[in-house]
């Protein structure tokens, strides 16, 4: 559903910073103007005790239903169409790798895609330089090269190209400024990395963790006795550095995202939650093909994928409302405070924290209407409502 943009009124339960609270939210040409009590004239809707939160961010995306972001710009479209009914207001696409010189020209014709719904933040590219493949194919290795970088920096614009990488690619350090430039986030992700390694990347601009304990393999002990540390550890040590998390219950054991949470309660960004959704995300289990990684089975709605070759884990079937209501269930959170790590955070870590992913006067009006049990009723994009239940 879309309704046109108009000066409208809602009343509701109000998730903010400073906790919740029963009071109005104003909306008029796309931005929230006023929250308090007043009363306007014109379009009115009491939500009465249903809550009202920030549009949630996903980061980290391959898909949804049937469709796939490396499929092209027909399934991009849908994707935008249809993420809106599990809270989304914004996500980053995310793109695996392809061969040189076909990646940039699929990218730049994404880039191109004209769509409604969830908002484009930028494009996630997963690759090509990245250490360990994971389920991807053997195209997210690749030697660096510094005019590969600027060819897809060029074929993403208008928006953001945002890299994945590995901090012990050799070379790495002559692409991450690049990368990083024009306050653009450099993630890490699928990497062995060592400890100085790691602080290397970070002091060149990578400040952020995606799937974070997800194809970060633990270094080997070699002395007897005594534990070792690596790419993990160096994270949670520097309060420069966000991470996401792919709360499905297998991807990553609760206690390592409470572990997080309280390594980063002073930085920036924090801990944000992802979907890392595939395509069949949101459907009853099934078989469906993940690009040129192959076939993938999901065994239960909303739990992981895995290659049917050989069980690797390929991303998830988890939406980013149920991260949320996974994250109050099994992280010991208030609404708050999870709403944070779903709109709030990946926010801030976008550079788009002051006009984006908080309900506050002067921030762009997107936002979701959750029951009770935190089930998406309403999503709202710049204004417009694009989902409704009632």
């Amino acid at each position: 559903m879309r309704t046109r943009k108009r000066p409208v009124t809602l009343r509701g339960h109000v998730v903010t910073d400073a906790g919740i609270h029963k009071g109005n939210i104003r909306i008029e040409e796309g931005v929230i103007t006023d929250l308090g009590d007043t009363s306007y004239k014109g379009a009115f809707a009491d939500m009465k005790d249903l809550y009202i939160v920030p549009g949630f961010i996903d980061l980290h995306i391959h898909g949804i239903h049937f469709n796939l972001v490396d499929h092209g710009t027909e399934d991009l479209s849908k994707i935008c169409r249809i993420l809106p009914q599990y809270g989304v207001t914004g996500f980053l696409p995310t793109v695996t790798p392809r061969p040189r010189g076909e990646d940039n020209a699929f990218l730049e014709a994404l880039s191109r895609t004209r769509t409604e719904g969830a908002e484009i933040l930028g494009f996630h590219l997963e690759g090509p330089f990245l250490k360990i493949t994971g389920s991807l194919s053997d195209e997210a290795i690749s030697e660096t090269d510094i005019s590969r970088v600027q060819s897809l920096i060029e074929a993403a614009k208008p928006y953001k190209a945002i890299f994945s990488v590995s901090p012990d690619v050799e070379g790495i350090e002559k692409l991450i400024p690049l990368m990083a430039g024009y306050n653009t986030p450099v993630f890490i992700t699928h990497t062995a990395a060592t400890v100085q390694q790691t602080r290397t990347a970070i002091e060149l601009g990578a400040r952020h963790a995606t799937h974070f304990y997800n194809v970060f393999p633990c270094p080997v002990e070699k002395d007897p006795g005594v534990r070792p540390c690596g790419v993990v550890e160096a994270v949670l040590a520097d309060e420069r550095v966000s991470v996401d998390f792919i709360l499905d219950g297998v991807h990553v054991d609760p206690v390592a995202v409470k572990m997080a949470l309280a390594c980063k309660s002073g930085g920036p960004g924090r801990v944000c939650l992802i979907s890392d959704s595939n395509i069949g995300a949101g459907l009853d289990p099934g078989h469906f093909v993940f690009g040129n990684s192959g076939e993938i089975a999901f065994a239960n709605k909303g739990g992981p994928a895995r290659l049917v070759r050989d069980n690797t884990l390929a991303g998830s079937g988890l939406t980013m409302d149920q991260a949320l209501r996974n994250a109050v269930r099994w992280l010991g959170i208030d609404l708050p405070e999870a709403v944070k790590m779903v709109s709030t955070y990946p926010a801030e870590i976008m550079g788009m924290g002051h006009r984006k992913g908080k309900l506050q006067g002067g921030y762009e009006a997107d936002f979701v209407i959750l029951d009770k049990q935190l089930n998406v009723l309403q999503t709202w994009i710049g204004g417009v409502c694009y989902f409704k239940i009632r």
